[in-house]
């Protein structure tokens, strides 16, 4: 059985797969789970389209792709917990992981915790960092692991399953797809504007309403030190 024709972005991944198969799968998703810039995501699909086609065994991938991003984001726990910010600051802009990206990284795995390690698989930029900025900021490995280990599963489940369910009909789903990308841009464009008005809106009112409970103290300050000062008199 020949080989799917890949469109787009995908066709590119296709001499790889013809060569080394499930070898390329499992190499480019460990390397990329820790850092190093490469299509992990890409060649999942990819090798799930020929999983659908007949060419691959969609079991074997899946369980290559889960193994190889699991132990991808430990080997980048370990860099950051032993190299720290130290390592990030002196090597992350080959990563593209800038001391200004890892510090609002770092910020939102504070405030959001052991979910956003599982969210992270699916945000391109902190799927590469995630386990770095998790054993920087000093999560506890057995709660990173766990966390982990779930987003791999549904990362992998999510784009395995689709690219086997197009098989060979990835070429005219890719031809819809582009056919409205435009649309789904604009769209995307409106909303996250949306999202960054309601949130400068929200910070403003938190300031407005600090800056009146600051006045409010204020003033209570002031009634405090006259009624004070007014008992002095009264004692005298």
């Amino acid at each position: 059985m020949a080989s799917p024709s890949l469109p787009g972005p995908l066709a590119y991944l296709a001499p790889l797969l013809d060569h080394y198969g499930y070898l390329a799968v499992g190499l480019l998703i460990l390397v990329e789970d820790f850092g190093v810039p490469a299509p992990g995501e890409t060649i999942l699909i990819a090798a799930a389209v020929y999983a659908g086609a007949g060419q691959l065994n969609i079991f074997a991938i899946a369980v290559i792709a889960v193994a190889a991003a699991i132990v991808g984001d430990n080997i980048g726990y370990v860099i950051g917990r032993t190299g720290g910010r130290a390592f990030v600051h002196r090597w992350g802009r080959y990563i593209f992981l800038t001391p200004e990206r890892f510090g609002r990284a770092e910020d939102f795995f504070t405030r959001n915790g052991g979910k956003v390690v599982t969210i992270a698989r699916f945000v391109e930029g902190l799927r590469q960092a995630n386990g770095i900025i998790a054993g920087t900021t000093g999560m506890p490995w057995l709660r990173f692991l766990a966390f982990n280990s779930l987003g791999a599963v549904l990362w992998v489940g999510l784009w395995a399953g689709l690219g086997y369910t197009a098989g060979t009909n990835i070429g005219p789903i890719y031809d819809e797809i582009s056919r409205y990308q435009t649309y789904v841009l604009i769209g995307l464009g409106v909303l996250i504007a949306a999202l960054v008005v309601r949130h400068v809106v929200r910070r403003r009112r938190r300031r407005t309403e600090e800056g009146h409970d600051e006045a409010e103290k204020g003033e209570e300050a002031k009634a405090a030190k006259a009624e004070d000062r007014a008992q002095d008199r009264a004692d005298d």
